[in-house]
């Protein structure tokens, strides 16, 4: 379709949709990459050799996994995960079919993320709570996870913005949202109005995300 054939009302009509299944893949994949993602991250930390319940055995087989699904590019890990998505949530297709090789594939780089946070933590402080009697959970909740809060915050902010990239290419494997849009009108139907306004959305999004987690940052800084 030429692009004077596409009018405004009907760009924005497109992007309607476009953008709610942007939100619910980007929304739905950061919850259940924080909720699956930190408590792997504190296993990673606390597991390795010297740590405060050390498990070299389960350190190694862990950070192997992590490791592997971190080094498979993430369009390929989709379309591997097709059987498993189908088979999970009825449908290969749609926002919340991505929304399983999302999660899969950020939890890794999310948990990396929690332990190089957690890692920053001055092992006085650990060292300070084990003297006063505090149990190895205690530790963790009232020691690590507090003094790496601002650390973790950018981790989530991260995350979430990788997400957002990672939501566009989801899209063209039809995951829908702004990269399915940007994909149909953009470069199937040479409209480059549809992918310049698509590019400034997700530019937008990320922004946002971006000043939000560093407001959060801010207010959990008390160093």
């Amino acid at each position: 379709m030429p692009l004077l054939e596409l009018s405004f009302n009907e760009i924005l009509q497109a992007l309607d949709p476009a953008i709610k299944e942007t939100l619910i893949m980007v929304g739905m994949s950061s919850v259940a990459t924080v909720l699956l993602g930190l408590p792997l991250g504190v296993v990673l930390f606390t597991t390795q050799r010297g740590g405060i319940i050390a498990n070299p055995v389960l350190s190694v087989a862990l950070s192997t996994i992590a490791n592997i699904t971190r080094s498979i590019p993430y369009a390929i890990l989709m379309l591997s995960l097709i059987p498993f998505t189908r088979w999970l949530v009825g449908s290969s297709i749609g926002p919340q079919a991505a929304c399983v090789s999302l999660t899969i594939g950020a939890v890794p780089f999310f948990a990396r993320l929690v332990e190089s946070a957690l890692r920053d933590v001055h092992s006085g402080k650990v060292d300070a709570a084990h003297a006063m009697g505090s149990t190895r959970m205690q530790t963790i909740t009232k020691v690590l996870l507090p003094e790496a809060a601002p650390s973790l915050v950018a981790a989530v902010t991260t995350t979430v913005v990788t997400l957002v990239g990672y939501s566009a290419m989801a899209g063209l494997i039809g995951g829908g949202g702004l990269g399915r849009l940007a994909y149909n009108y953009g470069y199937q139907r040479f409209e480059p109005t549809v992918q310049l306004v698509t590019i400034a959305i997700l530019v937008g999004m990320v922004q946002l995300i971006q000043v939000l987690g560093d407001v959060v940052i801010r207010y959990v800084d008390h160093r």
